[in-house]
Order: structure tokens, then sequence, then C-alpha cells
């Protein structure tokens, strides 16, 4: 019988370091992530809507109302009337949560946008 080659000793895997401890997760209170929001976009002065979607929709309606013509627009006016419009649904929303604090209320509920908008009237926004 022939005889077995010798072979090299087996060697075990070296076992691979242990990951590095995550930092634990703070702990907050509800509301206060919330807050922090409030204040972090209150005193930006940046605008809270993208450009390029907003430029798109404007254009879409703008299809709609002028029959498929297409217009040119330039870029200030399009800053002028996101500034517009968003300036507008902030003053709505603060409206909405007025309704909703005095219906002894936290959340926002949509019938609080809709009576906003009713006791506003038409000259405001309302239907």
């Amino acid at each position: 019988m022939a005889r077995p080659k010798p072979t090299a000793p087996r060697r075990r895997p070296v076992p691979a370091p242990p990951p590095p401890p995550t930092p634990r997760t703070r702990r907050r209170r509800p509301g206060q992530r919330a807050l922090q929001e409030i204040r972090k976009y209150q005193s930006s002065t940046r605008l809270l809507l993208r450009a390029g979607p907003f430029s798109r929709l404007v254009r879409e309606i703008c299809l709609v109302f002028t029959r498929g013509v297409d217009y040119w627009w330039q870029r200030v006016a399009l800053m002028a009337l996101q500034e517009a419009a968003e300036a507008f649904m902030v003053r709505l929303l603060e409206d909405a949560y007025l309704c909703t604090l005095h219906a002894r209320r936290v959340t926002l509920f949509p019938k609080d946008l809709q009576l906003a908008r009713r006791l506003r009237g038409l000259e405001g926004g309302g239907l």
C-alpha cells in the first residue's frame, strides 16, 4: 500500500472581529420631534416645495386652461407663483389648525380644512 501524502495541518478559520457597538437611539418624548421640525422650518427662508415638480404642475395646469397651447414661463415668474402658493397653503393650514383646536382636538382632519376654506369665503380661496 502507498503511504498517504503528508498534508499541512488544518487550520481553523479566524473569527471575524465583532461589529462595533451601535449607538443607542435617543428616546424622545412624543411631539418633541415635530416641534423641532417646526422650529427648523420657521427659521429657514427657503421654499418647501421643490422647484422642478412645481414647475411641471404649473405647466400642466396651463395646458388645460389654454386648450393645449404651450406657453413659456420665466423662472422668476414660476418662483413668484410658488411663493404665493406656499404662503396661501401655510395660512390655510394655520386656520385649519385653529379649527382643530377649537374642536378640542390635536389631530388635523380634512373637515377642519373644509371649514377653514368655507369660513374664508370665495375671495379667501374657498369654494
